[in-house]
């Protein structure tokens, strides 16, 4: 009995860690019931215009953004951990799946479709996989100007990838890869005459009308009032005879049954690139999110169970004939406001979705093209972050520059060697901090308790004959030499002979045998020298390092001080030197 008990208990626990959508349906309360499905109704009405314009903006016909709307909600509804974060098909993907995307276009319309869907089940294997390993932390290496910087490439090259059909142009630049080919490309057919009048006017209508009503009446329905009199201008245009833009044309009726796409190894190997960078980005995205949302509700996120289920998501929606999702900045705050309580208010969106597309898909196909470029390039316009790169201009010359050559990288190269020129950038920022972190030489300062950096207080004494040097960072092999090389510049800097040198080594949280090589060395260099190696505030575990290498004995004991000012007392005793301190 107790055995069946425990197992019983041991189930619900993993279905509530791996499944937790089945565990709120479990514990799901009748008052929640109807937040929920208004939430999940108005959540809808976002989801199509946006999945169809991202579908779209993808090289894709529309109907495949609503596949994977319905796909991503299913998907985090089972494996997702946040009760409210909603996921779909984002702007910050968009970018990378047409570059993927649009060469398959161009060498077989017909393998577009398989393309994305793989693009989709190859980042959710990777994501899974990441999960499996808890590598959730990888996304911490991305520093905030990096982030920025690629971000806000992706949002200008996806608007530049737009703006032909905003304008009615019949082409596009080639595979929209690159900022600069669709900004060539935009010139030459503007230079030409090339744009449809009636769609400039229905696409700019439409831009305005969503972020006019976004700045000024947030509560209005922007982007559905945009599709509804855009496809009552197209109407209004064929019913007089004037020239009317290009329309969605017509979706098929029905929902998609789970299907493996069909694709060669070779096609299957050169998504791979692709699919890792929208794995990187789209977790990226959702952590930051989750996280955001989580300390609004005072709840705390796994990364690595969030990585599980955008996995999850991704895997779902490239079996339903979708591609890529991800978290969304904007429709999540939308579920919010409408009052949704759980995850089975974006169930009830999916089923919305999917009863448009089963019921009545011809209410889609009269929306003119332009109208899906104004949507995304209205969402696009929300990740510019142009106060962002104000802020670290004023406040950090040097991020500001890293966060520029990131934009440049993807507005120059593509969104994918941008992606991956960014990672390059964050992982040489880290081992250039790690390699040269900050020392100093420490002083003692009338009226202050304990010892200061002799830069930032130049009234500070030094005790003659000693030494004390600070190092702000774990030493390893990269940074050794650095340290020994300035512990040297230290002892022949000093304004008296030295006889002995304090490392304070509270900041050292890690000595690797390289490192623990070097001090050998340094200590043997300086005791020719006449000077003494001493270290004082050194971690415990930090310590037990040094002994496993064997070369604590070789220093001894009385080398290492449990404080800073024990070392200092320890020094005046050994070596009588002139010295009074303000505290005695």
């Amino acid at each position: 009995m107790i055995t069946a008990t425990t197992d019983s208990r041991s189930l619900r626990t993993v279905v509530r860690s791996w499944l937790p959508g089945l565990a709120t349906l479990a514990d799901y309360r009748p008052e929640w019931a109807f937040r929920d499905s208004i939430a999940g109704i108005v959540l809808a009405t976002m989801l199509v215009p946006a999945g169809m314009g991202y579908a779209s903006a993808s090289g894709l016909p529309v109907e495949h953004g609503l596949y994977a709307s319905i796909a991503a909600l299913i998907g985090y509804f089972l494996f997702g951990p946040s009760r409210i974060l909603i996921l779909g098909p984002d702007s910050s993907l968009t970018a990378l799946v047409a570059a993927a995307v649009l060469p398959a276009v161009a060498a077989a319309p017909d393998r577009a479709a398989s393309s994305a869907a793989m693009l989709a089940l190859l980042s959710g294997g990777i994501c899974l996989a990441g999960a499996a390993c808890r590598v959730g932390f990888l996304t911490d290496l991305i520093s905030k100007p990096i982030r920025l910087g690629y971000l806000n490439g992706i949002a200008l090259t996806v608007i530049a990838s737009q703006l032909p059909r905003l304008l009615g142009l019949s082409g596009q630049a080639a595979a929209g890869e690159s900022l600069l080919a669709d900004l060539s490309f935009l010139a030459r057919e503007l230079t030409a005459g090339h744009q449809t009048w009636s769609a400039v006017a229905i696409g700019f209508s439409c831009l305005g009308l969503i972020l006019g009503l976004r700045a000024w009446v947030p509560r209005l329905p922007g982007v559905i009032l945009a599709f509804a009199g855009s496809a009552i201008a197209v109407a209004l245009c064929q019913r007089q005879g004037w020239p009317t833009p290009a329309v969605v044309g017509a979706v098929p009726t029905g929902l998609p049954m789970p299907k493996l796409p069909e694709m060669s190894i070779g096609e299957i190997w050169s998504l791979l690139p692709a699919a890792a960078a929208i794995a990187l980005v789209s977790f990226a995205d959702t952590s930051v999110l989750s996280r955001a949302f989580a300390s609004l509700s005072g709840s705390r996120v796994s990364p690595d169970r969030e990585l599980a289920a955008l996995g999850g998501a991704n895997l779902l929606a490239g079996l339903l004939r979708g591609f890529p999702v991800s978290s969304s900045s904007t429709r999540t705050p939308v579920a919010i406001a409408a009052g949704a309580q759980t995850q089975v208010a974006g169930l009830v969106g999916a089923g919305c979705v999917a009863l448009l597309l089963a019921a009545s898909p011809g209410v889609l196909s009269g929306v003119p093209q332009a109208t899906l470029a104004a949507v995304v390039i209205a969402a696009c316009l929300s990740l510019l972050d142009v106060g962002g790169f104000v802020r670290l201009f004023h406040a950090r010359i040097g991020e500001f520059a890293v966060s520029l050559v990131c934009l440049a990288g993807v507005a120059l190269f593509g969104v994918i060697p941008g992606i991956f020129m960014a990672i390059a950038i964050s992982l040489a920022e880290f081992v250039w901090r790690a390699w040269r972190p900050y020392d100093a030489v420490l002083g003692r300062v009338d009226g202050l308790k304990g010892y200061h950096d002799l830069s930032r207080h130049p009234d500070a004494r030094r005790i003659p004959g000693l030494v004390l040097f600070r190092w702000d960072s774990p030493l390893f092999f990269a940074n050794s030499d650095v340290f020994r090389d300035h512990v040297l510049d230290a002892v022949e800097a000093a304004p008296t002979l030295t006889r002995r040198v304090v490392v304070a080594a509270e900041p050292v949280t890690d000595i690797d045998i390289t490192a623990a090589d070097m001090l050998c060395e340094l200590a043997d260099e300086l005791r020719g020298r006449g000077v003494e190696l001493c270290f004082a505030e050194m971690k415990g575990p930090v310590k037990d390092r040094l002994k496993r290498y064997g070369v604590f004995e070789s220093f001894g004991a009385d080398r290492f001080q449990p404080t800073l000012g024990q070392a200092v007392d320890a020094y005046l005793a050994a070596h009588p030197v002139e010295w009074r301190d303000w505290g005695s």
